[in-house]
């Protein structure tokens, strides 16, 4: 079975200072990778990550996700390039169409957000792997670009998407791809074949989880009940692709919030890393069975939640590395 990084989300309601003590956490507790959310209208990925790598000397920081038309494709490659000459190897891109509604009204809302998605990324790439761009798009247009200087190793690109034509075109043109919103091993390894990488060994996965560890997983089912009832009420493929996910409905049709929390324990383990320790470490082995590369834990949102789980990624870290007698979260290089 492949090896995994293991990481942590910046939820987009953690204040920004927040995000160097975040960041130091995971790099002493051994963990890989610290991803920040850019969600209109919070805080900037750019920003959050150059902080946490003025903090740290090793950790992975990904940005999740930036939407391709928020910014001019050459700025998006700028700023990269800047985070990726500040720590050489260290950076992870994660570009998104963004959210439609978000994109009205900033003016900035794309009529077709895959031609939108495959001209950004093509040429943010380009330009990270210094070559000299002239493109003349629908929503690309520009004259002899070069980044000067382009970085050192150029950070690999994923693409945050749900859709069948967007893991399609993320297989064409991305390094990797980030999924989320009860992305559980199902999910996961169908999204994977959709983009037809399955069989890539280069090609990428992260996927951020949901996080709820506790010593009774009764406890844990209790409290993330509600957040399951919140993503019936979405239009997530993550959870319409649930294996039980009909039974799902119904129990919830005839018994809310309390029939979900009483669910089978194995129906757990395609939402999330929720519930005791045994659970958590079997629903990140599924996740790596499915094919993800990362898998970073989606904290809760406030300062006293996140530090908790701070401490719970640490502990969830050393029990996997225990199991395995080595590092399971760490890749060779």
């Amino acid at each position: 079975m492949s090896e995994m990084r293991l990481g942590m989300c910046f939820p987009r309601e953690l204040p920004a200072a927040f995000v160097s003590e975040a960041a130091r956490r995971l790099e002493a507790d051994g963990l890989d990778q610290l991803w920040v959310i850019e969600d209109c209208f919070f805080t900037t990925a750019p920003s959050l990550a150059a902080t946490a790598f003025a903090h740290t000397e090793r950790l992975e920081v990904g940005i999740g996700i930036l939407p391709a038309v928020a910014r001019n494709a050459a700025i998006t490659a700028m700023e990269l390039a800047t985070l990726a000459q500040l720590a050489p190897g260290r950076l992870i891109a994660g570009i998104g169409h963004g959210v439609q509604e978000w994109m009205e009204q900033i003016g900035a809302r794309a009529s077709s957000p895959l031609t939108a998605l495959d001209e950004v990324v093509t040429t943010v790439k380009r330009l990270l792997e210094g070559e000299h761009v002239t493109v003349d798009g629908r929503y690309v247009r520009l004259q002899d670009v070069v980044l000067d200087p382009p970085p050192a190793v150029a950070p690999p690109l994923f693409t945050g998407v749900r859709g069948p034509k967007s893991l399609a075109l993320t297989g064409r043109i991305a390094d990797g791809l980030i999924l989320a919103d009860c992305a559980g091993p199902t999910h996961t390894r169908a999204s994977i074949a959709q983009t037809a990488r399955q069989d890539d060994p280069t090609f990428r996965t992260c996927v951020f989880t949901a996080l709820c560890l506790t010593e009774d997983r009764r406890d844990a089912h209790r409290l993330m009940a509600p957040f399951v009832e919140s993503q019936l009420a979405a239009p997530w493929p993550g959870i319409d692709d649930h294996p039980h996910i009909d039974e799902i409905r119904e129990r919830h049709a005839g018994g809310g919030v309390d029939a979900i929390a009483t669910m089978p324990g194995d129906w757990w383990h395609e939402l999330g890393a929720i519930g005791d320790l045994d659970d958590v470490i079997g629903h990140a082995d599924a996740m790596r069975a499915a094919g993800t590369t990362e898998l970073a834990f989606f904290p809760g949102a406030t300062l006293e939640l996140a530090r908790s789980d701070l401490d719970a990624v640490a502990r969830i870290c050393a029990a996997m590395d225990g199991a395995d007698g080595e590092s399971l979260s760490k890749t060779a290089n």
